[in-house]
Parts: structure tokens; sequence; C-alpha cells
């Protein structure tokens, strides 16, 4: 005996956005205008500043991926609209 199939799409609405936004945002701090900006002979804590703001972006870039995807679903209005 089958089970009814039923269609679950993982990313909708708000999620899906916030999704795309981090892909745009990724690309734009991780590309080359943005990029150069971090390209001084300047320390921060006795290490170079490019490879420091490297590690910072990206691993803000990783929190906010986790904050989305980990994040419990908002619950459905009471009179059963989304």
């Amino acid at each position: 005996m089958a089970l009814p199939k039923e269609e679950t799409h993982m990313f909708q609405g708000l999620d899906a956005q916030r999704l795309v936004a981090l892909f745009v945002a990724s690309v734009l701090l991780f590309n080359f205008p943005l990029l150069a900006l971090w390209d001084h002979d300047a320390r921060v804590f006795g290490l170079p500043l490019f490879p420091a703001a490297l590690f910072v972006i990206w691993a803000l870039l990783i929190a906010a991926l986790a904050w989305v995807v980990e994040r419990t679903p908002e619950a459905p209005a009471p009179d059963g609209t989304d």
C-alpha cells in the first residue's frame, strides 16, 4: 500500500527571499570592488586586515545562513491565512 505523496516545499516565501538575499550579499561582498576596500597595509590585533576581513565576512554570512535555515517556522495566522 503506497502512502499518499505529499508535496513539501522546504523554503517558501520569506525564507526563500532571505536565502536569495544572502546569496546576492555574498556575491557582492566577495567580488572585486567591495573586496578591494579591505586590501590595505593595516593590521587588526596583529593580523593583516585583508584576511581578517575575509574571515569575519565569511563567518557572518555562515551565521546568517544558519539563522535562516535553522529557525523555527512561523505559526500560521489564527484565521487560516498565511
